[in-house]
């Protein structure tokens, strides 16, 4: 096994997935973007523009494609399907895979695919990256939380090596944390609240920043994030609310969630990743979501808009 990553692949170019491999690229990491058609050709063409800087990064197309060390996922939830076929010529026996996608349902299917091993838990959080076109703008850079729970860690540390001396030399920021499904859940918590209300309201950051009742819907919609994780035995509690806040505090106040983007450009949401899930596991414990149950028909009415 090599003690370094060599090779890194993003499937999924959008804000957060071109944000990472420009990173990377200016650290002079051998990294591409995964593409083919007429997506490659744009790529190649038109390159991306991160933070007002242009970039032509490597395409490969995995139709002719051999084995990376690293395939960072960066797709939306309802791609992951379509992502995992294109993925599937990058694996090799010691490919890592990370996954970036909201929620908490990527890493079990990715691991349903490619074996516990080759995917780690993993999230990035603080980032409040956007995209209009091939144009890539954030403030906040964010940090990558990854790690495996206790029966896979030890035999699994050299991965979380590689990957540490990958971002460390990156300027990214990467934290192993004692008990990542929490950390997973954590921002989970933070993308049920902000990501849907901020969907269904069209506030930037800013007003769930400093509007005492936007403030009140947030906290209301995570408190039922903690009663699901409770019975799920996952240690939220209310004590991770005001961490919660803090954390969206550092965000650009004019930036905007990824999901409000997607309701303002008439694109598909995460909603079915975020409530839907939350109604799912909800009922399977046997207890009540009434907040997320809303909140999820309120969104896809916003979608069924767009054909309206």
């Amino acid at each position: 096994m090599k003690d370094t990553i060599q090779s890194t692949v993003v499937v999924g170019a959008g804000a957060i997935g071109a944000s990472i491999a420009a990173r990377l690229a200016d650290a002079g990491q051998r990294v591409f973007v995964s593409a083919r058609g007429t997506r490659a050709l744009r790529y190649q063409k038109e390159g991306f523009f991160v933070n007002g800087k242009q970039y032509f990064l490597p395409v490969l197309d995995s139709h002719t494609a051999e084995s990376v060390d690293l395939v960072i996922v960066a797709v939306k939830n309802y791609s992951l399907d379509e992502a995992i076929v294109e993925m599937r010529p990058y694996v090799g026996a010691d490919t890592i895979i990370l996954s970036l996608l909201n929620g908490v349902d990527a890493v079990p299917k990715l691991r349903g695919e490619f074996g516990s091993d080759a995917v780690p838990h993993a999230m990035i959080i603080g980032i409040d990256a956007h995209r209009r076109g091939n144009e890539i703008q954030y403030s906040a850079k964010g940090r990558i939380f990854c790690g495996y729970e206790k029966e896979l860690a030890q035999r699994n540390a050299e991965k979380l090596a590689r990957l540490d001396r990958l971002f460390r030399e990156s300027d990214i920021i990467f934290r192993v944390p004692d008990d990542i499904v929490r950390e997973i859940w954590f921002k989970f918590m933070i993308n049920v609240s902000i990501n849907q209300w901020s969907a269904v309201l069209g506030f930037p950051y800013r007003v769930f920043q400093t509007s005492p009742h936007a403030v009140a819907l947030l906290e209301k919609t995570m408190q039922e994030v903690i009663a699901l994780a409770r019975r799920m035995d996952i240690a939220l509690s209310d004590a991770d609310i005001p961490s919660a806040m803090a954390v969206l505090k550092t965000l650009g106040p004019d930036g905007k969630t990824s999901m409000l983007q997607d309701v303002e450009a008439h694109r598909r949401t995460e909603v079915k990743a975020f409530a839907g899930v939350m109604v799912r596991l909800a009922q399977a414990v046997g207890i009540e979501v009434p907040i997320n149950a809303m909140l999820y028909e309120a969104i896809l009415a916003r979608e069924d808009s767009y054909q309206v």
